[in-house]
Formats: structure tokens, C-alpha cells, sequence
């Protein structure tokens, strides 16, 4: 499968590099605010221009001599874009004018040795496109003046940059990804090292890490192969409580976690072992089973446990995250990378759990041998409830139909019961199941 060419988009912070990334990908995918370095992390998403499709890269402001860490990380993380891309699109703002940190980013993309297109964006009337001549000075050719805000140019910008993607590209029909990628979106509170374990999946510095919780505020998208098998790794931002989610760019990285868990196949909810279990933790596990996606739990910060018993603490964890009990816990160090490895066997577990489908004989031999080791309940005028008949109606989650002469008593003590039952005997380890009760029509075996 051939990998499809990558166009980055960079520059100095705030110039409209992520409006420009949603106007080309054709939807609202990076944040985009008036805040300067907004975006932190690179961010892919899929194009396609006259029937040249290829991989967009939103990255954060390039700040060169920046001080403060985390700054440093983002012109780090831009500098690792340009050195993957086979075109990039350096933008700059004519409402403002040249200054001289688009000279210092110019002067660090003729050293990249790739083909540059040099866009002057902001260029909202024809005044400030006829601005746009200022940016010659940078030697980077002609300046092409756009307005992503209002999509002014942008085909104009697109029909240059298919013109200098390589020869080769992915064949018509065959995409990036394979259709047997496996999402798994990494979840959690704030500074539980979700980043730091994605990272040492990736074996490289794919995301930005920091001390300093809500460093991610994007979506962030990994494609990793192992084994034949490929995982798309989301990244997301660490989800906080309603109440303490303040500016709007934090709102827009907790719409965008939600969105990534409703998108995903495995949800890996990344707990700090050595803190106890909190209930911003259990608001988050509980809104990844109501979504029904398959989930394994990852206990990070094993390295701070010295001397802990494992199968003790996995106890408590699915006491204390009871809405996910159905989760197996994998403890591990994104610092000193112990057990990482362990996370992607278990999503393939759980998500092999999520799609499997029971056939019909199987099903109804399982519930018949529950219901010989534990009668099924009765009311109070002696009715007992007798199930006649199970089917499965849909995987992921796996979802059960039990016909039943009498719904009312079939207690949820009881279902519980039988979903257990049904996990010993075909191993639904990591997934929900979702077992409806309904009244069987007269005259039907359904």
C-alpha cells in the first residue's frame, strides 16, 4: 500500500494556518481561535484536489530562540512535519505584515530542502491581496494571496500545490488507512500521561508532552502497524469536570475527547495508578459505556508503585470504576515504557470481543445453562419468567434479544446475572453487552 504524499502547513503562530487546514480537508477539525498557538500538536486529516488525494498536516506556530518549553516543543513538532512532507504551504498574515519571524521560519525551510509554497493569507479584499507583493523579500517565489477565513484563492492555492506532489500517489480506491484499522482513542483526565503512552506506542515524539496538565487540546491522530494489523492512536485532551472547563478552547478539546470516544472501536482510559480513582475518572468511563465502545483500562504511573499487589489494585479499579467492570486493567509506565506493549494485545482483545457475534444454537445453550444453575426470578402472584428465546441483533457492542412471556419480572439482579454468564462462556472481555428483555408475539418463536 503506498502512503499518499503530505502537504504541511506551517509558520509563526496566529497567521491562520489551521483555518487554512479545515478549509482544504473540508471540515471543522483543528481549533481555531484568535489566541496565539492554539495549536500544539500535528494534526492529519485526508484531502482530495482535482482527483489528487493526499494528507494535510496542521502544525503549531514555528517560534524560533522560543524560552518557554512547551513552545519549544511545538516549533520541534513543526520542524518534524516539514521534515515528513513532500510540499509545504508556509503562510503568513498581510493584515500584519512581514516580520521578522517569517524571515527566520523562510530561512529554516531552505535548509528543508522541499518544495515551499509561500501563501499570504488574510488577503480579505483585493487591497490587501495587492499587500501581498511585500512578502518576495522571504526569496520564496510568489506569494499567493488567500483568505481561508472566506476561502478566497484557495483553489488557486490547491491547483499549485497538486502540481508539485510526487508522481506517485495511493491508487484510485485505495485509501490511507486500511478498512481493518482499529481506532483507539486515549482518554482521560488532565496529566495522566495519555500523551507520554502514545508516545511510547509510537516509539517517537509524536505528541507534545509536559508537566503542566492540558498540554493537548486537539484530536491528535497516529497511524501505527504492528503485526498486520494498523491502529489509528487519537490522542485527545484531557476531559474535565463540566465546571472547571473555562476558556473556549478548552471546550472545543472536551467536545472534540467526546467526539473522538463516539468515533472510536477501543477506548484506552488512562488512569494515574498511584492516585486514587476520582470522579472526573468515573464520569469519563461511564460516558464510554453509554457510547457502548470497547475499553481497556491503563493504569499508568506503575513506576511510582513499588512493592503494589497488581491483581489487588485492578480490584478496587473495577470497584471504583463499576460502570466499566467489563475492562481489563493493564499497568504500565509511559516514563520507563514497562508493560506499554501490553496496551495494543489488549485492545486487540477487546476488539475482536466488540464484533464478535454468537451464533443462535450456542446463545440459547448458554442461557439454558444459566437458567438450570439459577432459576429465573418470579412475582409475587407466582408467575415465573421463562425465556423462551435469544438472539444476538448487532455487534459493537454485542447486543442481545431475550423473548420472554412476562417482561415485568425479569429483574435487573437477574440480567445482570445472565450477562456474566454469557461473558465466562464466549469471552466477552473488554466490551459492553447490551441484553434487551421483550415479550414474545403470540404465535412466534420470535
Amino acid at each position: 500500500m503506498r502512503p499518499l504524499p503530505v502537504v504541511a502547513i506551517v509558520g509563526r503562530p496566529n497567521v491562520g494556518k489551521s483555518a487554512l487546514f479545515n478549509r482544504i480537508v473540508g471540515r471543522r477539525l483543528a481549533i481555531v481561535e484568535d489566541t496565539p498557538g492554539i495549536t500544539r500538536d500535528r494534526l492529519y486529516a485526508e484531502a482530495d484536489w482535482d482527483g489528487r488525494r493526499f494528507v494535510v498536516t496542521d502544525t503549531g506556530g514555528i517560534v524560533v530562540d522560543a524560552q518557554d518549553p512547551i513552545v519549544e516543543q511545538v516549533r520541534r513538532q513543526a520542524e518534524i512535519a516539514v521534515r515528513e512532507a513532500d510540499v509545504v504551504l508556509l503562510v503568513t498574515d498581510v493584515q500584519t505584515g512581514m516580520v521578522p519571524d517569517d524571515a527566520e521560519v523562510a530561512q529554516v525551510l531552505r535548509r528543508a530542502r522541499v518544495p515551499v509554497l509561500l501563501v499570504a493569507n488574510k488577503a480579505d479584499n483585493p487591497r490587501l491581496a495587492e499587500a501581498a507583493a511585500e512578502f518576495h523579500r522571504l526569496g520564496l517565489g510568489e506569494p499567493i494571496a488567500v483568505s481561508a477565513h472566506h476561502g478566497i484563492g484557495v483553489a488557486e492555492l490547491l491547483d499549485e500545490v497538486v502540481r508539485r506532489l510526487p508522481d506517485g500517489q495511493a491508487a484510485p480506491g485505495e485509501a490511507a488507512d486500511t478498512e481493518e484499522a482499529v481506532r483507539v482513542a486515549f482518554v482521560g483526565r488532565p496529566n495522566v500521561g495519555k500523551s507520554s503512552l502514545v508516545n511510547a506506542l509510537v516509539g517517537t515524539e509524536r505528541v507534545i508532552v509536559d508537566d503542566r496538565p492540558g498540554t493537548t487540546r486537539d484530536a491528535v491522530d497516529t497511524v501505527l502497524r504492528r503485526g498486520g494489523r494498523t491502529f489509528v492512536l487519537v490522542d485527545t485532551a484531557g476531559m474535565r469536570r463540566r465546571s472547571r472547563v473555562h476558556e473556549r478552547v478548552e471546550v472545543y478539546g472536551v467536545s472534540r475527547a467526546r467526539r473522538a470516544i463516539a468515533g472510536a472501536n477501543v477506548v484506552v482510559l488512562v488512569v494515574d495508578a498511584s492516585q486514587r480513582v476520582t470522579d472526573q475518572d468515573q464520569q469519563i468511563a461511564r460516558y464510554a459505556a453509554e457510547a457502548g465502545r470497547a475499553m481497556v483500562i491503563a493504569a499508568n504511573k506503575w513506576d511510582l508503585m513499588r512493592g503494589a499487589d497488581a491483581a489487588e489494585h485492578a480490584r478496587r479499579l473495577h470497584h471504583e470504576l463499576r460502570h466499566v467492570r467489563f475492562a481489563p486493567v493493564v499497568f504500565v509506565s509511559a516514563k520507563t515504557g514497562r508493560n506499554v506493549a501490553r496496551i495494543l494485545d489488549a485492545v486487540e482483545r477487546a476488539d475482536a470481543a466488540h464484533a464478535r457475534r454468537i451464533a443462535t444454537g450456542p446463545l440459547n445453550r448458554a442461557i439454558e445453562e444459566a437458567e438450570a444453575a439459577v432459576a429465573p426470578p418470579a412475582d409475587r402472584r407466582g408467575r415465573r419468567l421463562k425465556i423462551y428465546y435469544a438472539t444476538q441483533v448487532a455487534p459493537r457492542p454485542p447486543t442481545m434479544v431475550l423473548f420472554v412471556n412476562h417482561p415485568e419480572i425479569a429483574d435487573p439482579a437477574y440480567v445482570r446475572y445472565l450477562e456474566g454468564r454469557l461473558r465466562q462462556a464466549f469471552d466477552f472481555e473488554g466490551t459492553p453487552l447490551r441484553l434487551f428483555v421483550r415479550a414474545r408475539r403470540a404465535g412466534s418463536r420470535a
